[in-house]
């Protein structure tokens, strides 16, 4: 079994919790108010606004024998630039204040996700990091493009109003081989235990937000 194999497998429990959450059956069946969707807009900025930092922090903590997984970072950078920004431009279309959500915070789970990722990058394993991308790679790819269409039917918000995840859905297919083919040559038994670790804290973290979106109406 390849590492990434593994990883599927090992996180397969968190990840059915994520999916489980009530607000992706409410996406799929187009029963989510517009201020819900501002909602969880907000919180996907407060965390993709950290994934530059993130991936130069990462970067910058590699010894010289990870200049393989430097490359991978360089693209991901290139891809993933300016992506919060795209957000903004969603919460605007909805009729949101993009302004406010930009000098806001986030809510206890993001907080904790974000700030958990910089603390294994400085001192723990800084592949670490690649736990995060597991997780947001892989769960854009089951459900943002379909969210996305039942989102657009069921509130009639246009499609600038659905930019971050439409093109995430689409374009996290091919990140997500990328990134398979980037774990299947991590060998370390500690990187791998890394990544592992990291993938589960995130999922938890992550879905515990997403499951915040419908406990609170």
């Amino acid at each position: 079994m390849s590492f990434y194999q593994t990883l599927q497998h090992t996180t397969a429990h968190e990840r059915e919790h994520l999916l489980s959450a009530p607000i992706i059956e409410a996406c799929r069946r187009g029963e989510i108010s517009r201020q819900t969707y501002l909602t969880f807009l907000a919180q996907a900025f407060y965390h993709v606004r950290h994934t530059m930092p993130l991936l130069m922090a990462t970067g910058g903590k590699l010894g010289q024998e990870y200049e393989w997984v430097r490359g991978a970072i360089r693209e991901y950078i290139d891809e993933e630039y300016g992506h919060q920004e795209w957000i903004l431009s969603d919460i605007r279309a909805c009729g949101g204040d993009a302004e406010a959500v930009r000098h806001g915070q986030p809510e206890q789970p993001i907080e904790l996700m974000v700030a958990f990722l910089y603390d294994q990058i400085a001192r723990g394993n800084p592949m670490a990091f690649f736990g995060m991308v597991q997780v947001l790679e892989g769960t854009s790819v089951a459900i943002a493009t379909t969210i996305a269409d039942q989102l657009k039917s069921g509130l009639g918000l246009p499609p600038q109003a659905m930019s971050y995840l439409s093109s995430h859905g689409a374009l996290d297919q091919e990140h997500l081989k990328f990134f398979a083919s980037l774990m299947d040559r991590v060998e370390n038994p500690a990187d791998q235990g890394a990544i592992v670790h990291a993938a589960k804290v995130v999922y938890r973290l992550y879905g515990d937000m997403l499951y915040s979106l419908t406990e609170r109406h």
